[in-house]
């Protein structure tokens, strides 16, 4: 019995078919990367709408055991730690001071009275200048 020993000359990829297949994944990620960038962005304004809802709802909380939402002068610090002047606290209405940050790192704005209502919260997005648009526009509780 001969034993034949065959060779393979096809074991390993060509350069050719590796450059194709890096041309299929460049396409891939110049179609997938934009969507991507855009999700993370809607993503922030969405995380800032819920957090500021959450805001909002502990200034009604402060509001009825206060009899007042906190002033401008005591800002939304007063919903985390108790202000002198704020008879009947009974919170913390938040846990923590970073729920008084929006997603991009800033400290949401309060206002009292408010423009929009009895009291505006409300972030100015990535651009931190009025208006925008995108990921730049302003978000509140209006």
């Amino acid at each position: 019995m001969k034993l034949k020993l065959r060779h393979r000359g096809d074991a390993g990829f060509t350069l050719l078919e590796l450059l194709v297949v890096l041309a299929i994944l460049g396409l891939l990620a110049a179609i997938i990367a934009p969507q991507v960038i855009k999700y993370l962005g809607t993503s922030r304004t969405q995380t800032a709408k819920v957090q500021i809802n959450n805001v909002v709802a502990a200034l009604e909380l402060f509001r009825l055991d206060v009899g007042r939402y906190p002033t401008p002068q005591e800002g939304l610090k007063a919903l985390v730690t108790a202000a002198q002047t704020a008879n009947g606290w009974n919170g913390p209405y938040l846990k923590k001071d970073s729920a008084l940050v929006d997603p991009w790192g800033d400290p949401y704005l309060y206002k009292a009275p408010g423009e929009h209502g009895e009291v505006d919260v409300f972030s100015l997005g990535s651009d931190k200048q009025p208006g925008g648009t995108g990921e730049a526009q302003d978000v509140g509780n209006w």
